[in-house]
């Protein structure tokens, strides 16, 4: 499960110097930004944090476990992929592949992608030590390298959705390599975070940014090039954008902060649990 949201607190010294010094990022910007741009900032994010958020996160997310979000969720629990035995199941956004080699060892047969190299290389790491044997396919989400109708199921925990310019292009991409019925489950930061500071504490609980507002999040290096890009949807637009692409909506889960999670990942935080939620899970079907 890619980190979501890396935000503003990432250039007040916390894990993400180390990637922001690599990259060169010294400041914050909210401005539109293109496909190219976009995709070459992220990439760069993301192979430059590949260690330290396994560092971070690793312990949390499992060798091989299916965590749906910051407050806990798993996929042996929650079931919101129904039935996989047997079903080939692709991976958008894996990340290390946690997800995908649960789903290997429910009986599944996975396939995992990603944008990152740094982290498709923690996926192999993570493949070797529990001797699981899932594909690990470096793609970005807007252009998926596999044939029409060749799964039964796709999924995706925190990955590339917040990162890509345009949600119809991947929801229109993961559509065509569905087999007709099949489901389509992901995750997400809850959109109405957005209009919070990302602070775990109480400097996160006032409302600071509108909601309604879609300007992109943008860290910059010293000429003014992206160095992390993520955008911001609302509710709406998500369901829209799945409709427009062929997608019925059949649940939204917003999971509460549950009693006796201590852990503080990035913005999420008891204090903040406890007040609203940090999670959306949409769990769609293709027509």
């Amino acid at each position: 499960m890619p980190e979501p949201a890396a935000a503003p607190a990432a250039l007040s010294g916390d894990r993400h110097a180390s990637a922001e010094e690599r990259l060169g990022t010294v400041g914050v910007a909210h401005r539109e930004v293109g496909r190219n741009e976009a995709e070459a900032a992220n990439l760069a994010w993301w192979d430059a944090d590949a260690d330290d958020y396994q560092a971070a996160h690793g312990g949390f997310l499992g060798d091989a476990d299916f965590v749906w979000c910051p407050e806990g969720v798993r996929e042996e629990d929650a079931r919101l992929l129904g039935d996989v035995r047997g079903k080939r199941v692709l991976e958008v956004g894996c990340g290390q592949a946690a997800c995908s080699r649960w789903l290997a060892s429910a009986g599944a047969e996975p396939v995992a992608t990603d944008l990152s190299g740094g982290m498709l290389r923690h996926a192999r790491e993570g493949n070797a030590r529990t001797g699981a044997t899932v594909p690990l396919v470096q793609a970005n989400a807007e252009r998926l390298p596999f044939a029409a109708a060749s799964f039964d199921i796709a999924c995706s925990a925190f990955g590339a959705l917040p990162f890509v310019p345009s949600l119809d292009t991947v929801f229109g991409e993961v559509r065509r390599v569905l087999r007709p019925g099949a489901p389509w489950v992901f995750s997400v930061t809850h959109p109405m975070r957005w209009i919070f500071p990302d602070d775990p504490g109480p400097q996160g609980l006032t409302a600071t940014q509108p909601y309604f507002d879609r300007t992109p999040y943008v860290e910059v290096d010293d000429d003014g090039t992206a160095t992390y890009v993520e955008y911001h949807r609302t509710l709406g637009d998500y369901v829209r954008a799945l409709a427009a692409a062929g997608f019925a909506l059949e649940d939204l889960v917003e999971p509460e902060w549950p009693p006796g999670h201590t852990r503080t990942w990035g913005q999420w935080s008891p204090l903040r649990g406890r007040l609203f939620p940090g999670t959306a899970i949409f769990r769609t079907r293709r027509d």
